[in-house]
């Protein structure tokens, strides 16, 4: 599985950073950044949650 970034409908909200801080962060000038780009099993639910909550819908788990 892998987390999909669509960077320029990113605002930088930070919602998704909330729901899974250990596979991205936002950078100092806001901007996201994927720390994992494939996500385990163990990961999955917190990937899913983190676009789940995206207000822009910038983040895709495929």
């Amino acid at each position: 599985m892998k987390i999909l970034l669509d960077r320029p409908r990113c605002e930088g909200h930070g919602l998704c950073e909330e729901a899974a801080p250990d596979l991205m962060h936002l950078d100092d000038d806001g901007e996201l950044v994927i720390d994992v780009d494939e996500v385990g099993e163990a990961d999955a639910r917190a990937a899913s949650a983190a676009a789940r909550v995206c207000p822009v819908a910038a983040l895709r788990i495929g």
